[in-house]
């Protein structure tokens, strides 16, 4: 996977646009983010949407006037680096919002090891374990985690429903050893099995294999007719080439994030030809119109529909919005912030700069605003979760393409029916 030029261990400071009034102080966010590593092609296409969302903030005015910049750490997919990174910019760099991490395996000791008892709002862009709102419901975040991806409980709940209506009857798994996997499998086995489906097998990996050949065979075993696959790109790519080289059938349901040219690229377009999944988020709106056209341009060719992206952007945007509302620059300030931009009553606002200037002076009045983001519109519980729509995809012709959309409702509906 080709690295990309991306800001390590500084500061980025980003353009204010000709004619916006100049700046004479800077604001700075933390991000931590999986830039190496198995979940490197998700960090570097979020870092570089965080970027661009506080660039269209910063040409739209800046944040009470100031520069909104980002010091970006790379957490190298690993907790433990993760956790000394974010130590980092929260003891000494003193920032009062962290956006990271990406996978959950990261972002969990972020939280309860440096976020969270020192009180500092943490934005996650991607990470979707239930394990997050349960610390939420326990007490254990203080209130200032909050992320822009829906839980595995509701997408486990979307993908099983559209793996019975693509056929999957009997499909077999293999799923990361960790958090992330463990409950998204879980989520999805209760569904999948309620509504009719039968699981043939069920392997877990750990990450970093050098081959997953043995755990492709096992997979293999009561004759499945397709692999869910709950990976990242990297791993899943090497998982996927190694079930279609032993035999299994080239039909592939996988999570959200495994949209990725890079994995396409790795296993084989010919392969991938009934390769499903579903993602946050809808399947148009003007932030995405916006986003989708622009984004490339800004990252230097990353598609828009890397894994993160869209989400990521959000996620910059709504802590520069919630920066900008808050009383001042105080973490506890911008947490309440975060739900007078996001809450339902206040203006529309969509992604770019001509929005967020409109927003900008809607908040510097004391109006509330609502930000209909990338992903749809956003709107934050007690425990920071979000709920919203899924996109439902697939690969064709080695290109991921929208086939629908799971409301909210449909899947509430859903849980409801199997009890969940």
């Amino acid at each position: 996977m080709r690295l990309r030029a991306i800001l390590l261990g500084s500061v980025l400071a980003l353009p204010v646009a000709a004619g916006a009034r100049a700046a004479d102080c800077d604001l700075t966010v933390g991000v931590v983010m999986e830039l190496t590593g198995p979940a490197g092609e998700y960090g570097q296409a979020g870092a570089k949407s965080v970027e661009m969302a506080f660039r269209d903030l910063n040409e739209a005015g800046g944040v009470k006037g100031c520069i909104l910049k980002a010091s970006t750490r790379d957490s190298q997919s690993s907790g433990s680096v993760a956790v000394d990174a974010a130590n980092q910019l929260v003891q000494v760099g003193k920032v009062p919002v962290l956006i990271g991490g990406i996978i959950s395996s990261v972002t969990i000791p972020i939280l309860t090891a440096v976020t969270a008892p020192s009180k500092v709002v943490q934005v996650s862009p991607a990470s979707s374990s239930p394990t997050l709102t349960t610390l939420g419901r326990e007490g254990k975040t203080n209130g200032i985690f909050f992320r822009t991806i829906t839980s595995d409980a509701l997408q486990g709940t979307a993908a099983a429903s559209y793996a019975l209506d693509r056929g999957f009857k009997k499909i077999a798994i293999i799923h990361v050893n960790d958090d992330f996997g463990a409950n998204m499998v879980a989520e999805f086995k209760k569904a999948y099995i309620a509504l009719g489906g039968t699981i043939a097998a069920e392997v877990a990996y750990n990450a970093n294999q050098a081959s997953y050949q043995s755990e492709a065979t096992k997979a293999m075993e009561g004759d499945p007719d397709g692999l869910y696959l709950v990976s990242t790109p990297v791993d899943g790519a090497v998982i996927a080439r190694a079930w279609i080289s032993g035999g299994g059938p080239a039909r592939f349901l996988l999570n959200d994030g495994m949209n990725s040219p890079d994995f396409i690229k790795s296993v084989g377009a010919k392969y991938l030809n009934e390769a499903y999944g579903t993602s946050s988020g809808t399947t148009q709106s003007p932030s995405s119109q916006y986003f989708n056209a622009e984004y490339p341009k800004f990252s230097g060719g990353i598609a828009a529909s890397n894994p993160a992206a869209d989400r990521a952007y959000d996620a910059g945007a709504i802590v520069g919005l919630a920066m900008a509302a808050a009383k001042d620059e105080t973490p506890i300030a911008i947490r309440d912030a975060i739900f007078k931009v996001t809450g339902s009553e206040g203006t529309p606002i969509h992604a770019g700069p001509e929005s967020f200037k409109e927003a900008l002076a809607l908040l510097k009045d004391g109006q509330p605003i609502h930000y209909e983001g990338v992903i749809g519109p956003v709107s934050f519980d007690q425990y920071g979760d979000i709920t919203g729509p899924f996109r439902l995809w697939k690969i064709e012709g080695g290109e991921v393409q929208t086939v629908g959309q799971m409301t909210t409702q449909q899947v509430a509906a859903l849980k409801a029916k199997i009890g969940g």
